[in-house]
């Protein structure tokens, strides 16, 4: 299976890309680094990264920034920053992609358990990833040629939160987050969200 991987960079990037490389060629995408890049804020971009890379069985998009901070004290651009980035460039990923993706193949966006379980300071988060299941939801609905679409909702990532020097027991580990995705794939769903928030995909 031919799998374009975009936000191939990040922690769950490189564990998706680490378990899904074991049996299938794996496209990895960055934002700034790699074979391929895309800046998936621009139609553009996204339109030369399909180019490049042809007809593909799978995409996957681990893209997407937020912006922590209090529902008043977070800036216009933050808010800004999430639509443009997580939620319209993953939907304009969607849009462009569909004309790559061969008969039966799927699409698994990334959304964030923050949209069903928000705690503060994660308005702007939270609102994006409602957007993207929601419209997971919705396109799923409309799509022919037996393709399909999921999205993949994690959990505080461990080594994330590692990172930011906060305690880790109750995060999911990045390679157990790889296999929704994984599973995704490999299923026959569409218009599911995956909730990637403890232990690997059973």
């Amino acid at each position: 299976m031919k799998i374009l991987a975009v936000g191939a960079n990040g922690i769950i990037g490189q564990a998706v890309v680490n378990l899904l490389s074991r049996d299938n060629e794996v496209i990895a995408v960055g934002h700034s680094s790699g074979g391929l890049t895309v800046d998936i804020e621009s139609k553009e971009s996204i339109q030369d990264l399909f180019e490049q890379s042809g007809r593909v069985d799978a995409i996957i998009s681990m893209a997407g920034n937020g912006e922590m901070g209090s529902l008043q004290e977070t800036p216009d651009s933050g808010y800004q920053m999430v639509l443009e980035n997580k939620v319209m460039g993953q939907v304009n990923l969607v849009r462009i992609g569909l004309d790559y993706l061969n008969h039966g193949g799927s699409i698994t966006l990334t959304s964030g358990e923050s949209a069903v379980k928000p705690k503060p300071g994660t308005a702007a988060i939270s609102m994006g990833c409602a957007a993207v299941n929601a419209f997971t939801a919705a396109a799923a609905l409309e799509l022919k040629d037996d393709k399909r679409i999921n999205a993949v909702s994690p959990g505080f990532v461990k080594e994330t939160m590692e990172l930011l020097g906060m305690d880790s027991t109750a995060g999911i580990a990045a390679e157990d987050v790889a296999s929704y995705y994984q599973a995704s794939i490999a299923g026959q769903s569409s218009g599911k969200v995956f909730h990637a928030v403890e232990g690997k995909y059973e």
